[in-house]
């Protein structure tokens, strides 16, 4: 996957001379160049409640063979990796009942974190066609658009659709967004930053813009 450049390429994590430094570097590049352009910068944090626990294996493995091309033995591989897992709690001396997991990918394995990646990589694909640009490290995704501080009620609208966009992908793929940790902020100078009024923007719950100089 690496060979032919499938992984996501703006995801930061899990993956060689990729880290939360790269991440840090990309976006505030990012910012930086839109300043010079005398634009503002809106940015949204996303972040998934228990994400890895939510991966359902059927999507995923539809996923692996239709976008990635994994077939045959190696799909075999994976699917035996995902299915027949179970949980069991040992509390005083006695083992609970075994509950089957049907849902998730083991978060301290070798593989499923890769194969969480994968699983959500069409998220860029749903942040791009909006016109925003989108950087992540595992589940938590950074959606930026770099605009004239005068367009910035229409910069605002397109991010809620956004939002909901995303919150409806999420569904379909048995994901939730974290709607308690989502936020959004103005970055620029403080001079264009000046020129915008609007303090809040709404997809279905109510989110406080702040503004950073």
């Amino acid at each position: 996957m690496r060979t032919h450049g499938l992984m996501p390429q703006l995801q930061s994590v899990y993956r060689r001379h990729h880290s939360t430094e790269t991440a840090l570097l990309k976006v505030l590049s990012d910012i930086y160049a839109a300043i010079d352009r005398q634009q503002v910068t809106l940015l949204g944090l996303i972040d998934l409640s228990a994400a890895f626990k939510c991966v359902d294996h059927n999507i995923l493995l539809r996923r692996l063979r239709d976008k990635f091309g994994i077939c045959r033995s190696a799909l075999d591989w994976i699917a035996s990796f995902s299915h027949g897992r179970v949980q069991q709690v040992f509390y005083k001396g006695r083992l609970s009942y075994k509950l089957e997991l049907l849902f998730g990918v083991p978060h301290g394995s070798g593989l499923g974190p890769i194969l969480f990646l994968l699983y959500i990589a069409e998220l860029f694909d749903v942040i791009s066609a909006c016109g925003f640009v989108a950087h992540s490290y595992a589940d938590d995704t950074q959606v930026y658009i770099g605009t004239p501080a005068s367009d910035h009620s229409d910069a605002m609208r397109r991010h809620s659709d956004s939002i909901t966009l995303i919150r409806d992908w999420m569904a379909n793929n048995l994901l939730k967004l974290n709607e308690d940790k989502t936020q959004v902020i103005w970055l620029g100078t403080r001079q264009q930053l000046s020129k915008i009024t609007a303090q809040s923007l709404t997809a279905e719950r109510h989110s406080t813009v702040h503004k950073q100089r």
